[in-house]
């Protein structure tokens, strides 16, 4: 039991260190977290259509509607019919979310070097094997 409660207390402060981190950079770049997370993810797939890039993010289409509506009238995202479903659209970085993306990404990059540098290599491979176990079962 004494193991799993200091277990629950290193997730909270490392949840609370990432999360400090992220509304940190998200400050820095005058996007909020949540469209951050959603450039980073149009940017890593290229092209997504709405209700799977709303499932990765946990929102409804609906509120991701409004989300991708703020992010094209800024710049960041187009949509774009869907060669294979005409009544599809599919969500693109603009230049403007490709280079907010590949910032956001090298800060990804970063933050993963600074968690990871206090680990050897054969740590880190089993730090990354634990975390892919642990997000195929829990999310």
């Amino acid at each position: 039991m004494e193991n799993f409660r200091k277990l629950s207390e290193s997730l909270i402060q490392f949840y609370e260190k990432l999360s400090a981190w992220e509304v940190a950079v998200a400050r820095n770049s005058g996007l909020s977290t949540q469209q951050n997370h959603t450039i980073e993810i149009i940017g890593g797939a290229g092209r997504i259509r709405m209700k799977p890039l709303a499932e990765k993010l946990g929102v409804t289409t609906g509120t991701l509607t409004v989300m991708i509506d703020r992010l094209q009238k800024a710049g960041y995202v187009q949509r774009q019919p869907d060669p294979s479903d005409g009544r599809a659209f599919n969500v693109v970085l603009t230049e403007k979310g490709d280079a907010a993306y590949l910032e956001h990404h090298a800060f990804h990059e970063n933050l993963t070097r600074d968690i990871v540098g206090c680990l050897d290599s054969k740590e880190q491979e089993r730090f990354t094997d634990m975390l892919k176990k642990i997000n195929s079962v829990v999310f």
